[in-house]
C-alpha cells in the first residue's frame, strides 16, 4: 500500500515538471521593472473545492494503515493552508510533518515542518485536528504512531506571490479570498466546476474593479460565475495605474468529485483524475487497516476459544469473522475503485503524449508503474476475500440427535 502511494507521488511529480512553466521573479525592490515583468499576471492558481466541504471521516480502530489513509485524506486542506505565503518562509519548498500518536487515553497531532511559519502551523495544525479524530485504542494496547509528510513547491504546487505587480497582486488577493466564497459552489460536492474567465479592469482611484465573465457554456457555470461577481466586489483593488484591463482564470478540481470531468480541459482533466487518485489511495489504505483490525479480532476470539472450549464464544466468532469477511470485500471495492482512476488516468497520459511525446513519457512510465501495482494488490485482495468466508465456524444451533 505504501510503495503504491509513493508512485503516484511520482506520477504527479513526473506531471508538474513536464507541465511546469519558467516560475516568475519580481525586479528586486526600488529597481524598474521590464515591461514583461509589468503586464505577466500570476497567482491564478487552481482552487479545489473539496475544501468547501467538510468531510465527516468516521475511522475504525487505528493502526498504521489506517492513519496512514487518514491524513492522506487532509491532503486538500494541508495544501490550501500552504496557498497563502503568510504560510511559507522564504524558501521555495516547504516541507510539513504530521506525527499522529494514538494511546488508550487520547489521540493528538502533531504539526512541524521546514520553511513553515507559525501561521502555517496553526492552520494544518487546525485542520488536520478537525477531519482526523481516530478512536482511542482498548486499554492496555500499545500506543500507535504514524508519520505523514506534505511537500509544497512554489513552482508546482498552488501559490500564490506578491511583489510582481499590481494585476498578479489583485489576482493573488482573489485567490486567497476564494475559500470563503463556497456558496457558489454549493452544487458542486460531487462534481468539478468549469474553467471560467474574467476580464478584470483596475483603475486608479477605484477602490472596487471592473469585472465581466466570459460565457462558460453551461447553466451552472454562468451561475458560478454571476455569484464570483459578486464576491469579487468585496476584494480591494487599490490600483497605480491609470488603467489595467487583464484576464483573471478560475481553475477549479475537486478532489472527492468524479474521476470524469468534462468540463475541463485534457490537461487540466489529468491533475483532476491525480486529485482523485490521491482520495482513493487514501480509501484503500483506511480499508486494508479495516481489514487488519478485524482480522486481528477473529484470530484474538479463536485463540480465546480453543484454548477455552467455551462454546458460548461461538456466538461473537461468527460475529467476528463476518466483520472481517465484510472488511475483505471492502478492500476489493476500494481497489476496484483505485483501478478505475488509475486506468482513466493512464488512458488520458496516453492521449496527451501524442502531443507532446517528451513531456508526457515520464508521466506515462509513472501511470502504467502505479496501475500495475493496484492491479497487482487487487489480485491479492480478491484472493484473500475468496477464501475468508471459509475460516469462518460452522455452527449449528439445532437441536441435538437423540441416541
Amino acid at each position: 500500500m505504501l510503495r503504491r502511494l509513493a508512485v503516484a507521488s511520482v506520477v504527479f511529480t513526473a506531471a508538474c515538471a513536464g507541465q511546469q512553466k519558467p516560475a516568475e521573479t519580481a525586479a528586486p525592490n526600488g529597481k524598474p521593472q521590464t515591461t514583461e515583468e509589468r503586464v505577466r499576471i500570476g497567482n491564478q492558481p487552481a482552487f479545489d473545492v473539496t475544501t468547501c466541504f467538510p468531510r465527516d471521516l468516521t475511522l475504525p480502530p487505528a493502526n498504521q494503515a489506517v492513519l496512514v489513509g487518514a491524513m492522506l485524506t487532509t491532503r486538500p486542506e494541508v495544501m490550501e493552508c500552504l496557498v497563502d505565503p503568510k504560510s511559507r518562509g522564504a524558501a521555495e519548498k516547504t516541507v510539513v510533518t504530521v506525527k499522529t500518536t494514538v494511546t488508550d487515553a487520547s489521540a493528538a497531532h502533531v504539526v512541524s515542518g521546514e520553511n513553515l511559519t507559525a501561521s502555517g502551523q496553526a492552520c494544518i495544525q487546525a485542520a488536520v485536528d478537525k477531519l482526523v479524530k481516530p478512536q482511542p485504542l482498548s486499554k492496555g494496547a500499545q500506543p500507535v504512531e504514524s508519520t505523514s509528510t506534505f511537500e509544497h513547491e512554489t513552482a508546482s504546487s498552488a501559490t500564490v506571490k506578491f511583489g510582481m505587480n499590481e494585476g498578479s497582486d489583485y489576482s493573488g488577493a482573489i485567490r486567497l479570498a476564494q475559500p470563503g466564497w463556497c456558496d457558489c459552489y454549493a452544487n458542486f460536492k460531487d462534481s468539478t466546476p468549469p474553467v471560467l474567465t474574467a476580464r478584470v479592469t483596475l483603475m486608479k482611484g477605484n477602490p472596487v474593479s471592473e469585472v465581466t465573465f466570459d460565457p462558460s457554456g453551461s447553466t451552472e457555470g454562468d451561475q458560478v460565475a454571476a455569484c464570483l461577481k459578486t464576491k469579487l466586489a468585496a476584494v480591494p483593488a487599490n490600483a497605480t495605474s491609470d488603467k489595467l484591463t487583464y484576464p483573471h482564470r478560475f481553475v477549479h478540481f475537486n478532489s472527492a468529485g468524479s474521476e470524469t470531468s468534462t468540463t475541463l480541459p485534457p490537461n487540466l482533466r489529468f491533475f483532476q483524475l491525480e486529485l482523485v487518485r490521491n482520495q482513493r489511495a487514501a480509501a484503500a489504505a483506511i480499508a486494508l487497516g479495516t481489514r487488519m483490525d478485524t482480522a486481528l479480532a477473529y484470530d484474538n476470539i479463536v485463540k480465546k476459544f480453543n484454548s477455552t472450549k467455551n462454546s458460548g464464544l461461538l456466538d461473537e466468532m461468527v460475529t467476528k469473522c463476518k466483520a472481517y469477511v465484510d472488511a475483505s470485500q471492502g478492500v476489493v471495492k476500494a481497489l476496484e475503485a483505485q483501478q478505475s482512476v488509475d486506468q482513466a488516468s493512464l488512458t488520458l497520459v496516453q492521449e496527451l503524449k501524442a502531443t507532446d511525446a517528451e513531456g508526457w513519457t515520464p508521466v506515462e512510465t509513472a501511470s502504467k508503474a502505479s496501475l500495475d501495482i493496484t492491479q497487482q494488490e487487487l489480485t491479492k485482495a480478491n484472493a484473500e476475500a475468496q477464501a475468508a468466508p471459509g475460516i469462518c465456524p460452522k455452527v449449528n444451533y439445532g437441536p441435538k440427535k437423540k441416541k
